[in-house]
């Protein structure tokens, strides 16, 4: 089986190293586009609504990017030479109801297409949109019932059950888009870590990643969450991957957390592999960073995506921010960054004697 998740994907696109070495700008690998901020889940952790995360902070939640403006960033994205995009939240992708059309002239632009979701309108136009044209589509999920799952987001009726249907129903499309399951361990869910992932498997999802939910802005405060259950934990991952075959994978990726918050290094590469645009026609330097003032490299909503990209206040703004001083907070990007560093770090003349 291949690898699907690694902090080493960035190998693959030398020029890009090079232009960061040499301080230029070239088009993103990667962008994360937040269509819509509005979300039928109203989950207790939730990065962008809890008020002692610093995500959010300048959301509104009623934004989301007009349809004109989407076709506009679509054809700049092909024209750019982007390669993947991922629709994420903010709020809820598979809500913002153009998106079919939006997957299906990104792929014909030869752009691999993804979506982060909660599965509850993977169904009927949109499923069968990323059941076509989708590279994957990953379900974040932190129940192992109705009656867990309605507890956690504040829903109603039989949300589990309704997901897993879902779930059966993109299956039975016998589609080549990777289908995959973001279960978020908390100290109310790890118990029913195993039954969760043979649940899944049995509805035919390919991999379950296993992340520790965040709950503070505080590396060692979320530290102290999970240290009542990380042994725990470890070894119910352990009995969880005993469920693992050719068709189906537990990905770990609980681990300490206090390691990305705090950075040593004074650049962030990763910049030139991924951005994001928010619902807002804003851009941010990450997922981690989205709708705070911190974060954004500025707004195109009166020009274009590809103008504002290679513009100066963006290249500036880019090269000049500072992960030690500016990046306190939890990073996804954080081992990406070590790694790119690592390698841009390697003397040229030892390099050789590998």
């Amino acid at each position: 089986m291949t690898t699907l998740y690694s902090s080493l994907k960035f190998l693959r696109f030398q020029d890009h190293l090079k232009a960061w070495q040499e301080r230029k700008l070239l088009a993103p690998v990667h962008i994360r586009i937040k269509p819509t901020n509005r979300c039928n889940h109203d989950c207790w952790y939730c990065a962008y609504k809890v008020g002692n995360l610093h995500l959010g902070e300048e959301m509104v939640e009623a934004d989301a990017i007009p349809q004109e403006k989407m076709y506009e960033i679509v054809e700049d994205i092909i024209s750019i030479g982007v390669k993947a995009v991922t629709f994420s939240g903010g709020g809820e992708p598979l809500l913002y109801k153009p998106l079919p059309q939006i997957v299906e002239r990104l792929s014909k632009g030869g752009v691999r297409v993804a979506t982060l979701t909660n599965g509850s309108n993977l169904k009927g136009r949109m499923a069968e949109a990323f059941a076509q044209y989708g590279t994957w589509v990953r379900i974040s999920i932190d129940g192992w019932d109705d009656a867990s799952y309605r507890k956690a987001r504040g829903l109603q009726g039989e949300p589990f059950t309704d997901i897993i249907r879902n779930i059966r129903h993109f299956k039975a499309m016998q589609s080549n888009c990777v289908l995959g399951i973001s279960f978020i361990v908390t100290q109310e869910n790890y118990t029913h870590l195993v039954e969760a992932c043979a649940t899944f498997k049995a509805a035919g999802v390919h991999h379950v990643k296993l992340s520790g939910v965040v709950v503070a802005n505080d590396g060692s405060e979320n530290n102290l969450y999970h240290a009542a259950i990380m042994d725990s934990v470890a070894t119910l991952i352990q009995k969880a991957q005993a469920l693992n075959d050719p068709h189906f994978t537990v990905i770990n990726h609980y681990h300490k957390q206090e390691e990305c918050f705090n950075k040593t290094y004074t650049t962030c590469p990763s910049l030139q592999f991924l951005t994001v645009i928010g619902a807002d026609c804003a851009v941010y330097s990450c997922q981690d960073k989205a709708y705070t003032q911190s974060g954004k490299l500025g707004s195109f909503r009166d020009t274009s995506f590809r103008e504002f990209w290679f513009s100066q206040e963006n290249q500036r703004r880019i090269f000049s921010l500072n992960p030690s001083s500016e990046c306190d907070h939890h990073c996804v990007a954080h081992s990406k960054n070590i790694a790119i560093q690592n390698v841009l770090d390697i003397d040229p003349d030892h390099g050789v004697f590998i």
